[in-house]
């Protein structure tokens, strides 16, 4: 069973600067690409930014230049340092992940964290 957990969420004046975590655990043998999502209240969940095993990263263009993602393959974690913050970057943030888990005999199964919320005021 492969878990994936989010930390480091919070309350953030606008201007402000949060990083969040992504912890997975579990029987994994590796972990393929990783990203994270945000759905704000009423709103879809949107893709925010994802990185690949070999480290090349995405983003949203509402969060370019703001927001940098990264990865600890050793340590099966991925980050995303957030910058700049504003109110509409308000959500729940999600962690997911396709992970190839026991021997490596089978194809990637894609997993989502439970989210940590992210709150900026003005």
């Amino acid at each position: 069973q492969v878990q994936l957990v989010e930390s480091g969420g919070g309350l953030v004046q606008a201007g402000g600067s949060l990083r969040l975590s992504c912890a997975a655990s579990g029987y994994i043998f590796s972990i393929h690409a990783v990203a994270w999502y945000r759905q704000a209240p009423g709103k879809q969940r949107e893709l925010v930014a994802g990185i690949n095993r070999g480290g090349s990263a995405d983003y949203a263009d509402s969060v370019k230049g703001r927001f940098t993602i990264s990865r600890d393959t050793a340590k099966k974690t991925v980050s995303l340092q957030m910058n700049s913050l504003r109110p509409e970057d308000t959500a729940v943030y999600y962690c997911n992940a396709d992970v190839v888990s026991g021997y490596g005999l089978e194809s990637p199964a894609n997993y989502w964290g439970r989210g940590t919320q992210v709150t900026v005021s003005s």
